[in-house]
C-alpha cells in the first residue's frame, strides 16, 4: 500500500466515530442543547457494547447495546436539562463522569482477575474491488452513505428536523405554534446519544475488538468543537471530522519514516488537535449560535 492510499484509507476509518459523534451532538445542540455528556456517552457505549458482545458472542447485540446506552444517556441529559433545567455544562460534565465512572467500574467488577486482556472477533473489514482506499469497515459504509444524508434529511426537509430546529431557535414561537418543546427536546437528545453509541461502539467492536481505560480519548470533546467548525451543519461538520481524521492518521505514518526519528511523538501526536485549534480559530469567529442555545425554557 502507498504512502497516500494508507494515510486515505486510515482517514476514513478513524474519521467514523467522530462522524458518528458530530452528527449526534449537532442534533442536541440544534435543539438548543449543549451535551458536554458525548465523552462519557461514547466511553459507556464503548464498554457496555464490548461487554454485550463479549458475553453473548453477538457483535450486532453489542452495537444495539451501546445505542441503547447512548439512548439511556440522552434520556437522562434530558431530565436534567429539559425537565430539572439543570445548567448544561453541570449537566453534561457530570453526566460524563457518572457514565465513565460507572462503566470503569463494571470493567473492574466484571473482568477482575483475568490476567489477558478480553478481547473480541471485531467486525472485518471490507475489501471492496480490491481498491486499498475503499477496505473499510461496514460502520464506516453505513455512516458515510446512510447516516450522513439521512441525518441531513431529518434535520433540514423533515417536520421533525423543523421542529428540532424550531425549539432550538425560539422555543416560545414553537410552543404557541403546537410544537411540545421539551418532547422535542429529549427526542432530539436520544437520537443524538444513540449516535454517539455507535460512535464509541465503533472502537470496541470494530477498531480494536478490546475494551481499554481511556479508549475515547477526548473525541467526544474534539467533536463538540467540530459542531462548532460545521457552525451547525452536518455537511461541514463532517469535513471537520475528516480533516481531524487525516491529520490524525497522517501524523501515525510520519512517525514511520526514519528522517523524523528525533522529532518527539507528542509534537506529532498534538498535531490534529492543533489542527482542529486552528481550524474553529479560523472559522469559529462571528458564529451564529442557535438562538435558544444553553437556555432552559418554562412555560408561562
Amino acid at each position: 500500500m502507498s504512502f497516500a492510499s494508507d494515510v486515505l484509507a486510515a482517514t476514513l476509518r478513524n474519521s467514523t466515530p467522530l462522524l458518528y459523534g458530530t452528527v449526534g451532538e449537532t442534533y442536541c445542540e440544534r435543539a438548543g442543547i449543549l451535551n458536554l455528556g458525548i465523552e462519557g456517552t461514547m466511553y459507556a457505549s464503548a464498554f457496555f457494547g464490548f461487554l454485550v458482545a463479549y458475553t453473548s458472542g453477538s457483535l450486532l447485540l453489542g452495537l444495539a447495546a451501546a445505542v441503547a446506552v447512548g439512548v439511556l444517556a440522552g434520556a437522562l441529559m434530558g431530565l436534567l436539562t429539559v425537565t430539572f433545567g439543570t445548567n448544561h455544562h453541570v449537566a453534561g460534565l457530570g453526566l460524563t463522569l457518572f457514565l465513565i465512572g460507572t462503566a470503569e467500574f463494571a470493567n473492574r467488577l466484571h473482568f477482575r482477575g483475568e490476567q489477558a486482556l478480553a478481547t473480541i472477533d471485531p467486525f472485518k473489514l471490507w475489501d471492496f474491488l480490491g481498491v486499498e482506499i475503499l477496505a473499510q469497515y461496514a460502520l464506516t459504509y453505513v455512516g458515510f452513505l446512510v447516516i450522513v444524508p439521512l441525518a441531513w434529511w431529518v434535520l433540514m426537509r423533515s417536520s421533525l428536523g423543523l421542529n428540532i430546529r424550531a425549539v432550538g431557535e425560539n422555543p416560545e414561537a414553537a410552543d404557541a405554534a403546537g410544537v411540545s418543546v421539551a418532547r422535542t427536546r429529549y427526542l432530539a437528545l436520544m437520537i443524538g446519544g444513540g449516535l454517539m453509541g455507535v460512535g464509541g461502539a465503533f472502537f470496541t467492536l470494530a477498531a480494536l475488538g478490546s475494551f481499554t481505560l481511556d479508549i475515547i480519548a477526548g473525541r467526544g470533546w474534539v467533536c463538540i468543537a467540530l459542531v462548532i467548525f460545521g457552525r451547525w451543519r452536518i455537511g461541514r461538520g463532517v469535513l471537520g471530522a475528516l480533516l481531524f481524521a487525516f491529520v490524525y492518521a497522517l501524523q501515525l505514518r510520519l512517525r514511520l519514516i526514519p528522517e523524523l526519528a528525533g522529532v518527539p511523538f507528542e509534537l506529532l501526536l498534538a498535531l490534529p488537535y492543533v489542527a482542529v485549534i486552528a481550524a474553529l480559530a479560523v472559522s469559529g469567529r462571528n458564529v451564529a449560535y442557535p438562538g435558544a442555545y444553553l437556555k432552559p425554557y418554562r412555560r408561562a
